[in-house]
């Protein structure tokens, strides 16, 4: 069933997805957390900085910009 998840910063821009799982630990997944993505939680990626990293993504009607690294540690299921 997780063969079909992907990490956050490889679905393309415009797709929306579903929040699946978080594979971080410690305060990265307190900060995940606050930030509203939780299991079930549509995000959108909306725009990508010049150089690739941030993207700016839409979780709960407010934009965010996650990096590589931490988007990387959200496994999301398309829409």
């Amino acid at each position: 069933m997780n063969n079909c998840y992907i990490p956050l910063n490889s679905l393309p821009l415009g797709k929306s997805c579903k929040v699946r799982n978080l594979t971080s630990e410690g305060l990265i997944r307190r900060r995940m957390l606050d930030l509203g993505l939780t299991y079930d939680t549509v995000v959108k990626p909306l725009h990508k900085s010049p150089s690739g990293d941030p993207i700016a993504y839409l979780i709960r009607g407010t934009v965010i910009a996650l990096r590589s690294e931490m988007s990387s540690m959200i496994l999301v299921e398309a829409l």
